[in-house]
């Protein structure tokens, strides 16, 4: 499987999973508020913040209606197409905030919704392009996407393996970078039965590529759960407040919850090793204390012949293992050995042809 290169992160299996702080439209149209976003998804520690690109009069008509989760009561009679016209960025605005993520060192990402915002993106020179899920069938806007050349990330909420297949051969015939999958639950918030998050080990079986989630699950718990399944991916909604009005502020993660997702991944991506079983150096120590020995019952006199009733198996475990046993038994005792001593192998002369399976 190959990896991918965004900026100078290196993404895909046994690389540090790449975290996506998802602004999206959590700006609510202002400049000054989408720049607190950026310095809460850095201070979280976050790979790259990523904001939405679009202009209302080229995504939706006039009259759409909202999904469910976007109904506001206080705005009742609030078409999709007004809701989202409020939520636009300019392009000189872009660039103000691909520079200031620039400053602050973080990666800046947006998914582009139409054809001049996927130029716009291009020419500042945002390192890959993120496609939301809808657009998984929106081949002319894919394919423009893909003739700029960069990784894209794409989303599958909403699809199967079929539409997937049909998908990433349109973007191959255009686009020489790589791609990365994203599973994501096209619901807000997605319930965690709803979730299957086995559906990535099939998609990079079937796709070869990286495979991550896009979760819009309550929490971080299901976020934490695909690293430790392998995502090399992770994004995630985050508001600065959960109260702002909007449609997705509340169900994206506070920064302090944001901050406290991604220093959990870190932690669960260092449990996940390197795969070979063994003894850890913080295990040696308490081994010693814990596995048995072959101890002396009685006085065992120099020059008996050692028999299994004279023998026990008891902690610490500094000695003979107990599943040499057979070995002393039978043997000749060099020297007196005490009651309750810890049998070394200098203890006693093993007989001869005297080996049973060690696991007897």
């Amino acid at each position: 499987m190959k990896n991918i290169k965004i900026a100078d992160k290196v993404l895909g299996e046994h690389k540090p999973c790449f975290i996506i702080a998802e602004a999206g439209v959590n700006h609510n149209g202002s400049v000054v508020l989408a720049k607190r976003l950026i310095d809460a998804a850095k201070n979280a520690g976050a790979d790259a913040v990523k904001f939405q690109a679009f202009r209302a009069e080229k995504v939706v008509i006039k009259d759409a209606v909202k999904a469910e989760y976007q109904k506001d009561k206080k705005r009742p009679q609030e078409s999709q197409y007004e809701m989202i016209k409020k939520l636009e960025l300019r392009e000189e605005d872009f660039g103000r905030l691909f520079r200031y993520a620039a400053r602050k060192k973080i990666i800046f990402l947006s998914s582009p919704f139409d054809r001049d915002s996927v130029d716009m993106l291009d020419e500042l020179g945002v390192p890959a392009f993120k496609v939301a899920s809808g657009e998984i069938t929106n081949f002319p806007l894919l394919e423009h996407i893909a003739k700029k050349g960069k990784p894209i990330i794409l989303s599958t909420g909403m699809s199967n393996i079929k539409e997937i297949k049909e998908t990433l051969r349109q973007i191959k015939k255009k686009h020489p970078a790589g791609i990365m999958l994203l599973h994501c639950v096209t619901s807000y918030p997605a319930r965690p039965e709803d979730m299957n998050l086995r559906a990535m080990e099939t998609m990079k079986k079937v796709f070869g590529v990286p495979v991550g989630l896009s979760d819009h699950t309550s929490g971080a718990k299901i976020a934490i759960a695909a690293v430790a399944l392998g995502a090399c991916v992770i994004e995630k909604h985050f508001t600065l407040d959960k109260k702002l009005p909007g449609p997705d502020h509340k169900v994206s993660l506070s920064p302090e919850e944001l901050k406290e997702m991604i220093r959990s991944v870190r932690e669960v991506e260092k449990s996940l090793g390197n795969g070979i079983k063994k003894c850890t150096a913080s295990e040696k120590e308490i081994k010693l204390a814990v596995r048995r020995s072959v101890i002396a019952a009685v006085d065992i006199p120099k020059s008996n012949i050692i028999e299994m009733n004279m023998l026990e198996i008891k902690r610490p475990g500094t000695g003979i293992q107990p599943k040499y046993l057979y070995r002393i038994v039978g043997g000749r005792a060099k020297k007196d050995i005490k009651q309750d001593a810890v049998i070394s192998p200098g203890d006693f002369q093993e007989k001869r042809h005297n080996r049973k399976d060690e696991t007897h």
